[in-house]
């Protein structure tokens, strides 16, 4: 089996899963995963597939049709994409989830990605939204992701240099370890 993995784009419709899962399935592939959304009028997304590998030619040249109904772009992917982790290194990290909310403005993301990556941790989800503020005026930013924090970590310095951001950058962070 070969793992694909399909990033999407169209104006905002009804049918366009079904659109791409039609042609997934007709050439025996396997709908994984994925993570998809409208967003500003666009449905975008990305998806993981499994395909056998005789099909995967065939596959990539009926995606192409799907344009103008929709934009996909393949790429290779890994065959333990969506299983454990691969080495040892990676068995040695754990999972956290980070929640913000605050008053938005340009930047936060930018700065807490920062701090997350100079404490060498991994970005494996994000979510995030802006939503009006009814109460107190204005637009709130709120942002939930799940990271992946190195065996060596250390999770008081990382909640601490969140605390700290947390100020500059006039927003809520609070980070919880997912327990073991």
């Amino acid at each position: 089996m070969t793992t694909l993995v399909l990033t999407v784009i169209g104006a905002d419709r009804a049918g366009l899963v079904k659109a791409l899962a039609d042609v997934v399935s007709s050439h025996g592939g396997n709908w994984e995963r994925s993570h998809l959304a409208e967003l500003a009028g666009q449905f975008a997304g990305i998806v993981v597939v499994t395909v056998p590998d005789t099909a995967e030619a065939a596959l990539r040249a009926d995606l192409r049709p799907l344009e103008g109904l929709l934009d996909v772009v393949v790429h290779q992917g890994s065959a333990d994409d969506a299983g454990p982790a691969s080495s040892p290194a990676e068995a040695a990290h754990r999972r956290a989830s980070i929640s913000v909310l605050g008053n938005d403005h340009p930047g936060i993301v930018q700065a807490v990605s920062g701090a997350l990556a100079a404490n060498g941790l991994s970005v494996v989800g994000l979510e995030s939204l802006v939503r009006d503020a009814p109460m107190a005026g204005g637009r709130l930013f709120e942002a939930h992701a799940v990271v992946s924090v190195p065996g060596d970590a250390d999770l008081d310095a990382v909640t601490r240099d969140l605390e700290e951001l947390a100020g500059e950058v006039q927003v809520e962070i609070a980070l919880e370890p997912d327990p073991a």
